[in-house]
């Protein structure tokens, strides 16, 4: 198993807008097996090694591989360890988050940088029902590294969302908090300039040229609710979008 960072102070915070810390730990996992970087069959080191080197307590990295193991990904063998298992069934939160580290996996986090309800501009495709829509402005990281900036537009037909309400993972808010469930997404993939907004966090200067993600995204109707631009730096991550 490859030597990985701790779980950084951003990543550790009790906010709502954070995971739990288990949940924190079994998505970096999930992410490390989907990247190859966890492999099939690969005995991961003692728990407490690995609790040290995720800086949580055994207890915690137990509830974790718990998870892993309910979800088909971690085969516990009594006095031998625990070893990992590949199934492509299994989701994580961030399964549709197709952004990984240059070396692959990282678990994401985000920082809101604004939210306001607009009238759409007129540039933007169609999707929806109302001509309101929420916009968000977050700066999105892998293992505390900023990797992207995004600007998300949902339509204020399905509801809007307040500042406190948003969590890192934004489809699992819109699940829990406006009962609507992305089912599916339409990418489009190519090279842009950084926004005029970035923030000096972002390495990119604005106006640099990174990688960019259009995204419409569709719930339980036909009409796509959600229509997403992200910008990516390229040196630091990749997007990466696997079939199996």
């Amino acid at each position: 198993m490859k030597e990985l960072p701790p779980l950084s102070v951003a990543q550790r915070e009790t906010s709502p807008s954070a995971l739990p810390l288990y949940q924190q730990v079994s998505e970096r996992l999930i992410r490390e097996i989907g990247a190859g970087r966890l492999l099939d069959g690969q005995r991961l080191p003692p728990e407490r090694s690995m609790a040290a080197q995720y800086g949580v307590t055994v207890r915690t990295l137990r509830k974790s591989l718990a998870e892993l193991t309910q979800r088909g990904l971690l085969d516990r063998r009594h006095g031998s360890g625990n070893y990992v298992r590949v199934n492509d069934d299994a989701r994580s939160i961030y399964s549709m988050f197709r952004l990984e580290l240059a070396e692959g996996g990282g678990l994401p986090a985000a920082q809101l940088l604004s939210l306001e309800v607009l009238d759409r501009p007129d540039d933007l495709p169609a999707f929806g029902t109302n001509r309101q829509a929420t916009c968000l402005r977050r700066l999105r990281y892998l293992n505390d590294i900023a990797i992207a900036v995004e600007e998300i537009w949902l339509d204020a037909g399905v509801g809007t969302l307040e500042i406190e309400e948003i969590s890192d993972s934004l489809y699992q808010t819109y699940g829990s908090r406006l009962g609507i469930w992305i089912t599916r997404v339409r990418d489009s993939v190519g090279l842009s300039a950084a926004p005029s907004w970035s923030p000096a966090t972002f390495a990119p200067k604005p106006g640099a040229a990174v990688g960019f993600v259009e995204r419409l995204s569709w719930a339980q109707a036909e009409t796509p609710v959600e229509f997403s631009r992200t910008w990516f730096d390229s040196v630091r991550a990749r997007y990466v979008q696997r079939i199996s």
